[in-house]
Formats: structure tokens, C-alpha cells, sequence
């Protein structure tokens, strides 16, 4: 299993650049989401047309607003849902013990559903793939979603004291804040896939590295027969 850690900075500048890239095409793909929330069954390919929005965001990709429609987006419905499931069982059992195993599954679970959308694995791998690819980042995990929420809350702090316009300026920035923090997540879903790229690559080559069969015993060479004698 890799050790490598999670760049927090190093995500953080990323994240903004690609959500920046993305600002609009993003707001646009929101508007359309809410917009369609309410029709049954669509607003669930919708949800998961976002996800498939940041896994691309955080490669670098810009965003289509219209893939969210595509019927493509229909085909993990039932894996979706069967996920999401254990995530509340787990999460909820884990909180019967005081709380903070529950925040530390919530974080190791936290990229489950990208696995399950990205790498077409069942729900139980996706849970192990996102707790494994995860393993010694979780407190980097959790830091990097701090931090952003403070630098977010300190600035919109900021804007909203300016007189008149302040209130405004703070809501642009927010909706320009949502894109970043999307962003944020896809960068950061992109470093743990790799590391569950390697993952996978590691449990394969064990499946497949079978012992070789022994070799048949060597059969006792036939006894020669008597020369037959001199005429």
C-alpha cells in the first residue's frame, strides 16, 4: 500500500485554478440541477452527473453543464443507492461510540461514491477503496475541508462588514467559493484514485501470482533387459 500524503497547499492552489476554469460552466450545471430537482428518478441521474462533474474537475477537464442529462448517468442507480445505505448504517453505528469514530468513518468513506461512479466497482470495494487510498490522510483530510471553511468564512466575514455593497460582493463570492471547494474535492479525489489505481494493480497481481503446480515425480527408468546371449 502507498504512503504518500495528500499536498494540502499544493491542492488548495489547484482547486482554485480549476474552479475558477470552471466557475461558470458550474453555475450553470447547478442552476440546471435545481431546477430539475423536483422531477422523480431525473433528479437522480442529475446527482450523479455532479459527482462525474468533479472526478472531471479535479483532472483539469472543464465541465459540460448538460452532462448532468446524459442517460449514462442512469446506469449505477441501484449500486448508488445500495451504497449509500451502508455509508448511513456504518456511519450511524460508528456514532454509538461517542461520535468521533463516526467522524473518522465519514472521512475514510468520504470518496466511496466517486469509486463506485469512477472505477465501476460494487459498493463494498468502494467502501474498502476509500478507506484503504485514504489510510494516513485522514487528518489531512480533515484539515484541508477546515481550512477551507475558515479562509471561507473569514472572507465572506470581510466583504459582508463593507457598507452597501458588502452583502453583495459577499454572495458573488460564495457562489465563486462553491466552485473552488468542488474543485478542492476533485483534486483531492484525483490524488486518492491513483493511489487506489495502485491499490487495485497490488490485489490483482496477489490474485493472479498462483503457486506453480509441482512437478510429477520423474518415472523410475525401466530396468534393461538381459542382453540376449552371443549365437
Amino acid at each position: 500500500m502507498t504512503t504518500e500524503k495528500l499536498d494540502i497547499m499544493k491542492t488548495i492552489r489547484e482547486g482554485v485554478s480549476y474552479g475558477i476554469k470552471n466557475f461558470f460552466p458550474l453555475l450553470l450545471m447547478v442552476i440546471l440541477f435545481f431546477l430539475t430537482f423536483w422531477i422523480p428518478y431525473l433528479n437522480v441521474g442529475t446527482s450523479i452527473g455532479l459527482y462525474k462533474a468533479v472526478i472531471s474537475i479535479g483532472r483539469g477537464e472543464t465541465v459540460d453543464p448538460l452532462s448532468i442529462f446524459n442517460k449514462d448517468n442512469f446506469k449505477n442507480l441501484g449500486n448508488l443507492f445500495l451504497l449509500m445505505g451502508f455509508i448511513s448504517i456504518g456511519t450511524l453505528a460508528a456514532a454509538a461510540f461517542l461520535f468521533l469514530p463516526a467522524i473518522v468513518i465519514s472521512i475514510a468513506w468520504g470518496f466511496a461514491i466517486y469509486f463506485l461512479i469512477d472505477k465501476h466497482v460494487s459498493p463494498l470495494k468502494a467502501l474498502l477503496l476509500s478507506y484503504d487510498s485514504t489510510f494516513g490522510n485522514k487528518w489531512r483530510i480533515f484539515f484541508l475541508n477546515l481550512l477551507c471553511g475558515v479562509i471561507i468564512g473569514a472572507v465572506t466575514g470581510l466583504f459582508t462588514a463593507i457598507p452597501k455593497v458588502g452583502p453583495f460582493i459577499a454572495v458573488i463570492f460564495l457562489f465563486l467559493a462553491i466552485a473552488i471547494v468542488v474543485a478542492i474535492d476533485g483534486v483531492a479525489y484525483d490524488f486518492f484514485s491513483q493511489k487506489a489505481d495502485v491499490i487495485l494493480a497490488e490485489r490483482r497481481a496477489k490474485e493472479c501470482a498462483c503457486p506453480a503446480p509441482e512437478a510429477a515425480p520423474a518415472e523410475e527408468a525401466a530396468p534393461a533387459e538381459d542382453a540376449a546371449p552371443a549365437e
